[in-house]
C-alpha cells in the first residue's frame, strides 16, 4: 500500500513467490465486562474465518453495548470482506460516529467507498485514515471511473511461466504485455508506457524498489482495452526504475480492474477470459461450473485486494486461504512455519530460499504437503513454502495458506465479485 503500507513492486512482483506479515488484531474498545466477553467470543469466530456468525455475534454485542466502538468496526469489517456494502457502511458509519478519527475504520470505510467507484466519498476517509497519496489520487478522479465497453475478451498467454502474460492497449497505443495478478491492487504501467499515452500524474511518492528506491506516480487513463473490453477512466500507477520486473512484461493488471469484471483465469486453456458482469454472465458462469463438477466457494476480499476464499493442506479442516492468482510463483502453496509443524507437513530446512515478502528480505524453506486442496482442486506432494517470519494474513483473522500461481495450473478459476463466489474446475473453461 501507498504511505509505507507495504505496497510496491517488491511486494508485488519479487515477492509474489511468499505470503508475509503478521495479523493484526484491533484493541477491544469500549463496553461493560459481559460485552467484553461476548466481544472475545466474537472475536475468535473472526479470527478463525466464521464470519457471518461472528458478524451475529458482534451485532449482539452491540445490542447491549451501543457504544462498542470494537465491535461496531469489525461488523462493518464483515461485511466489507463479502461486498455487502450497504452492512458495511452502516455499521463502520456507526464506528466513525463513535471514534471520528480512527484510522482502521476510516480506512475500511474508505475501501467501502472506492470498491463502489465513489471515489469522492473516500477522499476524506484515506485522509482521516493516514493515506495521503489516495486522498490525492483519487480526489483528482472525475466522472464514472472503469466504465465498460464490450461484453467479452478471451485473452490468450503469450507466455506462461514464470507469469501469464497478456496484451493490452493503453490510450489506443500498440499492444503492450501485462501481467496477471490478484495480488496487486491497481493497474499499473511502465514508465515509457505512461510516456507515449501522455499521462501526467496527480500525486507521486517515493518508495522502496528491490534493491533500492523508485519514484511512484498515480494518474488516470482514459483507455484501457483487452481485447473486446475496454475499460474507460482508469486509475493507473507507474513507477520510474531501472531494474527489470521479475514477472516480465510491461504492466500488471490488479485485483481492482479484475472486480470490476466477470473474470476467468483459464490456466489449463492459457487464456484470460473477461466478461462485462451481467446477472446472464453470473448465471452461465454458474452453470458451466456445475456442469464441471464445480461447487461455488466463498469469496472475501481484505485489505482493498486480498482475495481469499476456503481451503485445506495435509488433510486440515477447511479454513480460509489466500488467493494470489496470476503472478510469477514455482511454488504451489506458502504457509506458516506454525501451520507447517501443527500438520506435520515434511520441510526441508538444508535448503533455504532467500526471497522478498512485503518490502522486507525473508528466508524461507521448501516443504512438501501430501495434500493441498481448494474445493474439488486437489495437489498431492506439490511443491510448496514455509515461512518462518510469522503468520500469514494481516487482516485480523487467520489464514491457513496462500494458493499460487503454481497451483493453478490444471485448472481453470472464475471469480464472481457479484455473488462473491469461486470456482475452480479441471480443464479448460467453455
Amino acid at each position: 500500500m501507498a504511505d509505507g503500507e507495504g505496497w510496491d513492486r517488491r511486494s508485488l512482483l519479487r515477492g509474489a513467490a511468499v505470503v508475509a506479515g503478521a495479523a493484526a488484531t484491533a484493541p477491544l474498545l469500549g463496553g461493560t465486562s459481559a460485552a467484553r466477553t461476548g466481544t472475545a467470543d466474537a472475536d475468535a469466530l473472526f479470527k478463525a474465518g466464521k464470519f457471518e456468525q461472528a458478524g451475529r455475534a458482534y451485532e449482539e454485542i452491540l445490542r447491549a453495548d451501543p457504544a462498542n466502538l470494537h465491535a461496531a468496526r469489525r461488523r462493518g469489517h464483515v461485511g466489507l470482506l463479502s461486498n455487502s456494502f450497504r452492512d458495511a457502511e452502516k455499521y463502520l458509519k456507526t464506528a466513525l460516529d463513535l471514534a471520528p478519527d480512527d484510522r482502521e475504520t476510516n480506512r475500511l470505510l474508505a475501501d467501502c467507498y472506492i470498491r463502489q467507484d465513489e471515489f469522492a466519498l473516500s477522499v476524506p476517509c484515506w485522509q482521516a485514515g493516514g493515506t495521503e497519496i489516495f486522498a490525492r489520487w483519487f480526489g483528482a478522479i472525475r466522472g464514472e471511473p472503469y466504465q465498460i465497453h464490450g461484453d467479452t475478451a478471451r485473452l490468450p498467454w503469450r507466455q506462461t511461466d514464470p507469469s501469464p502474460l497478456v496484451e493490452g492497449s493503453v490510450n489506443g497505443g500498440p499492444p503492450k504485455l501485462f501481467m496477471p495478478y490478484t495480488g496487486a491492487p491497481w493497474l499499473g504501467i511502465s514508465v515509457q508506457m505512461a510516456e507515449e499515452a501522455g499521462l501526467t500524474p496527480v500525486a507521486e511518492q517515493q518508495i522502496d524498489y528491490l534493491d533500492g528506491t523508485a519514484w511512484q506516480y498515480f494518474g488516470v487513463l482514459d483507455s484501457f482495452r483487452l481485447g473486446g473490453i475496454e475499460l474507460r477512466n482508469v486509475p493507473v500507477v507507474w513507477t520510474d526504475t531501472d531494474q527489470d520486473s521479475p514477472g516480465g512484461g510491461d504492466g500488471i493488471i490488479g485485483t481492482w480492474v479484475f472486480y470490476h469484471l466477470l473474470t476467468t483465469f483459464d490456466y489449463a486453456g492459457r487464456s484470460l477470459i473477461l466478461r462485462r458482469p451481467t446477472p446472464e454472465a453470473s448465471r452461465r458462469a454458474r452453470a458451466d461450473a456445475a456442469r464441471a463438477g464445480a461447487r461455488p466457494l466463498p469469496l472475501w476480499i481484505a485489505r482493498e485486494h486480498n482475495l481469499h476464499s476456503m481451503g485445506s493442506v495435509a488433510g486440515s479442516a477447511p479454513a480460509v486461504v489466500g488467493l494470489p492468482i496470476g503472478g510469477t510463483s514455482e511454488n504451489a502453496v506458502v504457509m506458516s512455519e506454525e501451520t507447517a509443524k501443527r500438520l506435520r507437513v515434511r520441510t526441508d530446512y538444508d535448503r533455504p530460499l532467500e526471497t522478498f515478502a512485503h518490502s522486507h528480505p525473508t528466508v524461507t524453506y521448501p516443504c512438501y504437503p501430501e495434500e493441498v486442496r481448494l474445493g474439488g482442486a486437489v495437489a498431492k506432494g506439490v511443491y510448496s513454502l514455509v515461512n518462518p517470519n510469522g503468520p500469514l494474513g494481516r487482516s485480523g483473522f487467520d489464514v491457513l495458506a496462500a494458493f499460487f500461481h503454481s497451483f493453478y495450473k490444471p485448472f481453470n478459476i472464475t471469480l464472481d465479485f457479484t455473488e462473491m463466489n469461486v470456482y475452480i474446475a479441471r480443464g479448460k473453461a467453455p
